[in-house]
């Protein structure tokens, strides 16, 4: 541990124009790492955290306290929460948990509104399951119902991936908005509450986006399930009928490992919001042991009907992939930690203050630069909170909606650096950059236009009380 009453003493000592310099060339290098080499983001993230300390002046003998602190202490609040999610979002593929959700929305919107039902899906199924995987796991029942009906599967396709995408950069416990929550020390419960709210109108407006483009862009798969271009959709007035398929689990089934733990969550935020919440709600409405109970609703409710060693594997690739993600949330709490504690924040906040810049912008503009370079989300969001969050604290911004800013931040026009973008669009075969771009970064971007215009609308009437 950093011995603070130490760190105090140089900390003064600190020249802040050399701190911002530091600032400066730690992004910098942590752009080129990730855009330019072949060094994963943990390390680059990592390096440009003790390049701000040594270029900002920071006794060397201090930064690997500040480093290892700051790493451990953000591991430490979400890691486990982390390491749950993903276990259940693999559990979510190989159970067939998804595709009934899918099923269940299309039933209950009814004909007509498949693309609603879709985006109902995607926002729903990326709170446990990463959007890329979701997206590969529900495209077949989007061209399905395409190809019985002859609606435009681009508009289809493009509803489900938006939904997806809204969730996956909005609402925790994906890893992302986990890490910006923890980094804003905003409550998970009500990041989860803002998250949805704020996603709603970010989707909708997204979709009527993607319908307008899919009047000049229409995909139809043929008999033998092969998309092809047409000049017109020719809508079948039949009622959509999907096959029966055996072996899914039930709806009530699918939903509840997602439902069960943010229902928990937020029965205690209320009970704390009301007095002092009974011993038992504060354990059982605590965001690790909540998620616990939901993975475990999907290991022996989704879980049963797969074999041991079938769930086993897929739990433990789960396990491999979440080392990652960790590595890279640890290596940006390191660098929110070099900035909080060696007083940079203080002067950009102190700049704010004088320029008169809306402070809550920060975190945005930060993310959508990332974003905009080197293409993923996850590290946009990430950066943008290790960076703002330290400087946020200091001003007088509501957390909450700081830190919507920066995860809005993070779908900035998609492109060809994103690995999403190339997923959806080999879905759909569609090969000609013009419409790629037309379709679905145009699509990313108005969900953000849209996104970043209604949290400032929220905040400027709940700014002072959420």
């Amino acid at each position: 541990m950093i011995n603070f009453f130490m760190l105090a003493t140089w900390v003064d000592e600190i020249d802040p124009t050399r701190m911002l310099i530091g600032l400066l060339v730690g992004v910098i290098l942590l752009i080129v790492l990730v855009t330019m080499t072949r060094v994963h983001a943990f390390l680059s993230i990592l390096l440009a955290a003790m390049t701000v300390a040594i270029v900002g002046g920071v006794p060397g003998g201090q930064i690997p306290g500040i480093i290892t602190s700051g790493f451990g202490g953000t591991l430490g609040s979400i890691g486990i929460i982390i390491g749950l999610g993903v276990i259940m979002g693999k559990i979510f593929e190989v159970s067939g948990a998804a595709e009934t959700m899918a099923r269940s929305f299309i039933k209950l919107f009814g004909k007509g509104r498949e693309e609603l039902a879709l985006a109902v899906t995607g926002f729903i199924v990326s709170i446990p399951i990463f959007c890329d995987s979701a997206f590969v796991i529900l495209f077949p029942i989007a061209k399905a119902i395409s190809q019985k009906t002859r609606k435009n599967l681009l508009v289809l396709a493009g509803a489900l991936a938006i939904g997806l995408g809204v969730t996956h950069t909005l609402v925790p416990p994906t890893p992302g908005p986990l890490f910006v929550a923890e980094a804003f020390g905003v409550e998970i419960g009500t990041m989860i509450f803002w998250g949805i709210l704020t996603g709603i109108p970010m989707t909708i407006a997204a979709v009527i986006y993607i319908r307008w483009v899919g009047r000049n862009i229409v995909l139809i798969p043929n008999e033998e399930g092969v998309i092809e271009k047409v000049t017109v959709a020719n809508v079948d007035l039949v009622d959509l009928k999907l096959e029966k398929k055996e072996g899914l689990p039930s709806a009530w089934m699918s939903f509840a490992p997602i439902f069960i733990p943010i229902f928990f969550i937020l029965v205690k935020q209320v009970w704390d919001t009301a007095g002092t919440a009974p011993q038992f709600i504060e354990f059982i409405g605590n965001p690790v042991v909540s998620v616990s109970l939901g993975t475990l609703v999907a290991i022996y409710g989704l879980g049963l009907k797969t074999e041991k060693s079938v769930l086993m594997d897929y739990m433990d690739a789960g396990i491999r992939s979440a080392g990652i993600i960790l590595l890279v949330t640890g290596a940006g709490g390191a660098l929110g930690n070099v900035i909080k504690v060696t007083g940079v924040g203080n002067s950009i906040a102190d700049a704010i203050t004088t320029w008169g810049l809306p402070a809550i912008l920060l975190p945005f503009i930060i993310a959508t630069l990332v974003r905009f370079i080197q293409g993923s989300g996850t590290v946009s969001l990430i950066t943008a909170a290790s960076i703002s969050a330290p400087i946020i604290a200091l001003l007088d911004v509501n957390p909450v909606f700081a830190a919507l800013s920066a995860m809005i931040g993070g779908l900035f026009f998609s492109y060809f650096n994103d690995s999403y973008f190339h997923v959806i669009n080999r879905s759909l075969t569609l090969k000609d950059p013009k419409k790629q771009m037309l379709f679905w970064s145009g699509a990313t971007t108005v969900s953000w236009v849209v996104g970043i215009i209604t949290v400032l609308i929220f905040n400027l009437f709940f700014g002072g009380i959420a």
